[in-house]
């Protein structure tokens, strides 16, 4: 039989069919490849809320991140606010042709794969630069074909989804740098001291350097082999044309200095000013920028002096210790909560409510000179009884005639109480919350003594009256907060709230603090060039034992006690809380010197005389 002969239209059909089958089965066989790797694919749609990604960033008064949990993340950077050269170094070793390419770099993958075929396993990436941010965005660090081909698809789609500029903005925010820093603005200032903003070609070189192996090229701990990663990177941006032959070889020749070993931060302050923005914004569940008063120089003053204190003195493990450093504007600028966070997270400081003792007597002797009684009034120091209360002086030492200033410096108990039942109780309650104790106050004559609890930042602001010249202040920790894109949420409305007391009262109460680091009984309070004025504090059994106050603008409230209440045997305020006091004060002060103004205002001395400040 004769066979009918194909023309060359039926064979281009016959070839056509058959290849249009084999296309669309192999589209099929790559959608469903790529319906398996996708099925588990994170999501997407919160980029700055994604569970790999940190969510608070916690910045001090300079600007400087505060380690979060050993964590340090800077506050977000524009690519457009940065100096050029450290986008560009961040490129010369990452990734040269990052504007060339769509997310994946062909050549590299191809290599990669030849790479990873012989050793049988992944041993190389090949990634571009957007490869390590879909990874470091939404993918763990496992080295896997599935891992690797997922963070292809998200290559693509923030290819897709962003600019070249927004990718590398992205990059730089949160790419970590070793040391606990996360994006170019915490290394910056982890290494250098300094924004971002400011860093140097030869800064900005070291920082890209670190990218390849955080921790061996860190330049505090590896010195050399940092500074020979930062000039191999110098000559990488040669070699791509980020910069000239000229400005490469003088920046070889330039030195980089480092910053000091930074301060740990408190991290008691940094849970507050989490909770207080929390507070503030009414919402947990989104990304913060977190703008606080923190002072890292007088954090590190504050624990310097409690270590100089209790090396002097240890007290029993069991004893802790609360001290809170804030300005006369109710700025809280450094903070402990505790003697080791590591042991416990309680914050002492602000959530731990004990009874002031005699630390309230100011707010005593201060309603009676607002009710007009005269700062030169004798008192009775004998031992008295008020229905079935018979209240002792400490040492049960009395003075009998006493002028107001004995009374108060040598915190005579008798005297005081007669004070308070002359002026009335509810004057001298009123003058406390005006002060800014919120609190409860008793209506026993008791309250003189110092009764009912507070908490030791609550007792620093009623104390910062007597620092600003009598004006009542919002204790805060944080000043402002941001969303990531920086969008404001909310913004600290100003400390101070309403006056509290008169100029001539609060400097009278003043001369009166003066006396107790004098000669009273707080003289291990005294301060070798500023005057100190302050008030001990000690409860009945010596459950709680406080000193508090100011000095050249600064407050301060120092408390030690057990968490179970328990007596701390025969101390006293007057002991080590003013010895904690006085080292941490003589270090912020020399830190960071008062403005005269303000201690003009709360003792009366003429402004323009500075020298009239120092004892």
């Amino acid at each position: 039989r004769r066979r009918r002969r194909v023309g060359a239209g039926e064979r281009v059909l016959r070839y056509g069919a058959d290849a249009a089958f084999f296309l669309f089965a192999a589209a099929i066989a790559v959608a469903g490849a790529v319906a398996w790797f996708a099925r588990d694919l994170p999501a997407t749609d919160g980029l700055w809320r994604a569970d790999r990604a940190p969510r608070l960033t916690v910045l001090a008064a300079d600007g400087s991140p505060i380690p979060l949990h050993g964590q340090s993340l800077g506050a977000p950077v524009r690519l457009a606010e940065l100096p050029p050269h450290v986008p560009s170094a961040v490129l010369a070793v990452e990734d040269r042709n990052f504007y060339h390419h769509i997310g994946v770099n062909p050549l590299s993958v191809a290599r990669a794969l030849v790479v990873n075929a012989s050793e049988g396993e992944v041993r190389q990436g090949g990634s571009t630069l957007t490869q390590q941010l879909a990874k470091n965005l939404f993918l763990s660090s496992e080295r896997t074909y599935k891992r690797k081909i997922q963070e292809l698809m998200l290559a693509f789609w923030l290819e897709y989804r962003f600019t070249k500029n927004e990718i590398l903005t992205l990059y730089l925010n949160r790419v970590y740098f070793g040391a606990g820093a996360y994006g170019v603005d915490a290394a910056s200032y982890r290494y250098f001291g300094k924004s971002a903003r400011a860093l140097s070609l030869n800064e900005a070189a070291i920082l890209a350097g670190l990218l390849k192996a955080p921790t061996h090229y860190a330049p505090d701990r590896n010195p050399a082999d940092a500074g020979a990663r930062g000039a191999l990177v110098i000559k990488a941006m040669e070699e791509s044309g980020f910069l000239s032959s000229a400005s490469a070889a003088a920046a070889l020749q330039q030195p980089v200095y480092l910053r000091a070993e930074p301060a740990a931060g408190s991290p008691w302050f940094v849970d507050e000013a989490i909770r207080e923005a929390r507070r503030v914004i009414g919402s947990a569940d989104v990304d913060l920028v977190i703008r606080t008063t923190f002072d890292p120089g007088l954090q590190r003053a504050l624990e310097e002096g409690a270590a100089a204190a209790f090396s002097q003195n240890a007290p029993q493990s069991d004893v802790q210790l609360a001290v809170v450093l804030m300005d006369s504007e109710g700025r809280i600028r450094a903070m402990l909560g505790g003697r080791d966070y590591r042991l416990s997270q309680f914050n002492r400081a602000t959530q731990a409510r004990r009874q002031p003792g005699s630390a309230f007597k100011p707010f005593v002797f201060l309603a009676a000179l607002e009710q007009g009684i005269d700062p030169a009034t004798r008192l009775d120091d004998s031992p008295l009884t008020i229905g079935k209360w018979s209240p002792e002086n400490y040492g049960e030492r009395y003075y009998g005639d006493v002028g107001m200033t004995e009374a108060f410096a040598r915190s005579l108990n008798a005297a005081t109480i007669r004070l308070q039942e002359r002026t009335g109780r509810g004057a001298v309650r009123l003058m406390a919350r005006r002060m800014g104790i919120e609190s409860p106050l008793s209506q026993g004559a008791a309250l003189a003594l110092g009764v009912d609890t507070v908490t030791p930042v609550e007792l620093a602001a009623a104390y910062a009256p007597f620092a600003n010249g009598g004006y009542r202040v919002r204790a805060h920790c944080v000043v402002r907060v941001d969303d990531p894109s920086g969008e404001r949420l909310y913004n600290q409305p100003g400390s101070i709230s309403d006056i509290a007391a008169s100029e001539p009262s609060i400097q009278a109460v003043n001369q009166m603090m003066t006396a107790v680091t004098s000669w009273g009984t707080g003289r291990s309070a005294a301060l070798s060039t500023y005057i100190a004025a302050g008030k001990t504090g000690t409860t009945q059994a010596s459950r709680d034992i406080w000193f508090v106050g100011h000095a050249g603008g600064l407050v301060a409230a120092v408390w030690m006690g057990r968490d179970d209440n328990q007596s701390l045997e025969e101390m006293t305020g007057g002991g080590l809380p003013a010895a904690v006091w006085r080292e941490t004060m003589e270090r912020a002060l020399a830190l960071r010197p008062p403005r005269p103004p303000s201690e003009a205002a709360a003792f009366g001395i003429a402004p323009a005389s500075e020298s009239a400040l120092l004892q």
